[in-house]
Formats: structure tokens, sequence, C-alpha cells
């Protein structure tokens, strides 16, 4: 598929991204976070996130590797940080700060799932750049 231009790719980038991450983000976030909170995050942190990564950091770093490097940081840390300042645990006693630390590697894994399956349908010819 060829899109004339990022706010055409936008929708269907942003609805694929969601249809990977929003599975890992279901079964893997702590069960402390209510099935509606987990799909909202699925929602939420790409919709935060997506746009950047498709409209505004290919004009700002114009080689592709470049892009890769700076977009793959960008989008799971942006999101880790959305998450926690959204959901981070109250302080109680019965807290545990490795359901924190196992939520926020779950958001890198499925941000690295989306990566790889994206680069995956890239090199497949599915996807052209701009």
């Amino acid at each position: 598929m060829n899109f004339e231009s990022p706010w055409s790719f936008l929708p269907v980038g942003y609805a694929l991204t969601v249809s990977i991450e929003l599975p890992i983000l279901l079964i893997f976030l702590s069960k402390h976070h209510s099935i509606r909170t987990r799909l909202f995050a699925g929602f939420w942190l790409n919709a935060c996130s997506y746009p950047i990564v498709i409209l505004a950091l290919p004009i700002l770093l114009p080689s592709r590797t470049a892009y890769l490097w700076v977009a793959e940081i960008f989008a799971p840390l942006s999101e880790c940080i959305l998450f926690w300042l959204a959901f981070q645990p109250r302080k109680t006693s019965d807290q545990n700060p490795g359901v924190t630390l196992r939520d926020l590697a779950v958001i890198v894994c499925a941000n690295l799932a989306s990566f790889g399956i994206g680069e995956l349908l890239y090199w497949l010819g599915w996807l052209e750049s701009q």
C-alpha cells in the first residue's frame, strides 16, 4: 500500500498499531488494572504517541535510520511516562514496585511487537515509505 501523505496513513497505521499492542496490554498488564483501564491504555497511549511518530518525526529526521532510532525510543518512553503518571499505584502498605516495572516492561514489549510487525510489512513491500 502506498499512501499519498502521512495524514492518509495515520488512521490505518493507528488501527494496525492498536490491533497489535492492545491484546498484549490486555493480557499482560497487571491484573491490578481493570479490563476497562487496560482497554483505555491501549487506545489512549497510542493516540498520544502515534501522531508524533508518524507526522512530526519524519519531517524532523529525514534519514530512515535516525527516524527509526528516535521514533522507537520516543514511543515506548512517552507511553511509559504517560501510563505511570495516569495509573501509578497508590501508596499503600501492600504496594509492590515490581508490578509497576512489569507494567512498563509490557508497554515496551507491545511497542517492540508493533515495530517488528511494521518493519516486516515494510520489508515485504506491503507498506511503502514516503
